[in-house]
């Protein structure tokens, strides 16, 4: 019996220490991922791949994550969308849903991002291929705190977030562990 391919994510953010860090947390839990800075980019790369999940910036360099997200649900209804932004307002969050988005976690709530994962990739799981073989979803971490700065940016470093069985990694802001 053939096993289901890998859930494979696309991380679209024009923040290149942003993408580091998704594509680290994602692999650390088994999904594959792959990350572009721009909508066109993602456009591209979405024709030639398939994608598990779109996770959406709402500030991109070329058009904005909403139009993107409105784009990408007028040829595939299916494909869970989940806006990452750092865009907080009560309206920023209306506007990625009114445009397709199935959930939208404010940036840098990093275990709110885990959980909205999680319940994305879980859709697909009806169970593990034999009894010593865990579904991949319940690899990933909880994290149980939110990571917050003004003035800095998230850079994913090795070795200290608690992953079983994998090589740890650990969150900094401007050099200083989290």
């Amino acid at each position: 019996m053939l096993s289901k391919p890998r859930p494979r994510v696309l991380c679209v953010d024009d923040d290149e220490d942003s993408r580091v860090m998704l594509v680290t947390l994602l692999k650390h839990a088994f999904i594959e991922a792959k990350a572009v800075g721009s909508a066109a980019q993602a456009l591209s790369l979405i024709q030639a791949e398939p994608f598990s999940l779109y996770m959406l910036d709402g500030w991109l360099p070329d058009i904005d994550g909403f139009e993107l997200c409105r784009r990408l649900r007028a040829f595939d209804s299916r494909t869970p969308i989940l806006f990452f932004s750092g865009a907080a307002y009560e309206a920023d969050k209306q506007k990625g849903f009114e445009a397709g988005a199935d959930d939208y976690v404010v940036k840098p709530n990093i275990s709110e991002l885990v959980r909205s994962v999680k319940q994305f990739m879980a859709r697909d799981i009806t169970q593990p291929a034999g009894p010593e073989i865990r579904p991949w979803v319940e690899l990933l971490p909880e994290c149980p705190t939110t990571i917050t700065s003004t003035a800095g940016q998230l850079r994913p470093k090795p070795s200290s977030m608690n992953f079983p069985g994998v090589l740890s990694a650990s969150l900094a802001i401007d050099g200083k562990r989290l």
